[in-house]
């Protein structure tokens, strides 16, 4: 097991989707990177594992990256994990995969559960196409653009969230994309797992009364024959939202006029 990088999924939830091999893997590897070595060491204990850990995540991937290539590289294995799922997906882990292979290092994956797929796989929604979003940036002007990149997407789309931060995220995804069918996915595999099946329109009311859990939101691609659910006043009220993100309000009428099937000038006059 020298000079490998084994990438091992872990529980989301519960413990005993824990696969044999990825136990076998912790137990024979070095050493561990873990997002958060503190959940990790929970997960070790539960399965009676005892091996040095090095923390490695998204504010510390360089430095640490860099030390865990070189005890690689000097003989040693090592196996990256994240708090719960799959490592370096929407995690600081896909910077590891390229450096190892950088240094030539080879990689080793030991699948296990993953929130993307489990959530897709229960949605009710089209599985055959989808597209992974991640997260939402923070950064107003950059989760704008983001947002209306997938205006026209026709594959289904999957989002993960944190709880402080969706009602900002339902807010955007009903002013970009009108009413379409969501599902909420909170909690897999937990104690409170929960799935809702709803529409944007529907889940406005999680504004004021926000879920908690960790979240995956999958929304409807969009259909040939749709067309615009959103009102004249939603889509003033969007091309507003764009303004404040420092589009120039020309650009932004024009923008929230094609979402709505409206005519720019009718949109500018109420934002003037």
């Amino acid at each position: 097991m020298d000079n490998i990088l084994y990438v091992v999924g872990t529980p989301i939830g519960n413990m005993g989707d824990m696969t044999p091999r990825a136990v076998e893997t912790l137990e024979s590897v070095d050493f561990i990177a873990a997002e958060d070595t503190r959940v990790t060491l929970k997960l070790l204990n539960h399965f009676h594992i005892k091996k040095p850990m090095v923390s490695y995540f998204e504010h510390n991937k360089h430095d640490h990256g860099v030390k865990i290539i070189e005890r690689i590289l000097a003989g040693e294995s090592c196996a990256i994990v994240t708090d719960a799922g799959m490592p370096c997906i929407s995690d600081p882990g896909e910077d590891l995969i390229r450096r190892c292979e950088a240094a030539g290092i080879r990689t080793v994956v030991v699948p296990g559960p993953s929130a993307v797929i489990s959530a897709l796989a229960v949605s009710g929604l089209e599985t055959g196409r989808f597209t992974f979003e991640g997260f939402l940036s923070v950064n107003k002007k950059s989760r704008q653009e983001h947002l209306e990149s997938l205006i026209n997407e026709r594959r289904t789309m999957i989002f993960y969230e944190a709880p402080h931060k969706l009602p900002n995220t339902l807010a955007d995804l009903y002013a970009t994309f009108g009413d379409r069918r969501l599902t909420i996915a909170r909690e897999l595999t937990k104690l409170h797992e929960e799935i809702i099946r709803t529409t944007l329109k529907e889940a406005q009311k999680y504004i004021d009364e926000p879920l908690k859990g960790e979240l995956v939101l999958i929304l409807e691609g969009r259909k040939d024959e749709e067309k615009s659910m959103i009102t004249p006043e939603e889509a003033v009220a969007y091309a507003k939202r764009l303004i404040e993100g420092g589009m120039r309000p020309t650009d932004a009428a024009k923008e929230a006029a094609a979402m709505a099937g409206l005519k720019k000038n009718d949109i500018y006059r109420e934002l003037v």
